[in-house]
């Protein structure tokens, strides 16, 4: 059975199910499927790139380009 038709038959049972709980964990499991596929795809940077990066925070904080901690956690309060 190639991955087309596999698809197709899992989205009909999906459609039978009548579970609340079983469509959460379902639900659970394809967005945990997601986050890991994407973490899979993440390459590592190289150590010019990382020590370029350490160069241009520390300049940034010269220059008081900052987040304050508690501003940061008010704008992340927003995003839910």
């Amino acid at each position: 059975m190639n991955l087309e038709t596999r698809k197709l038959s899992f989205i009909q049972e999906i459609l039978k199910i009548q579970s609340e709980k079983t469509i959460a964990m379902l639900e659970t499991i394809l967005k945990n499927a997601k986050e890991t596929s994407e973490l899979e795809n993440i390459e590592p940077m190289s150590v010019e790139e990382f020590n370029q990066r350490i160069d241009k925070s520390l300049e940034d904080s010269k220059k008081g380009n900052l987040t304050e901690v508690e501003d940061l956690i008010s704008e992340i309060e927003k995003w839910s």
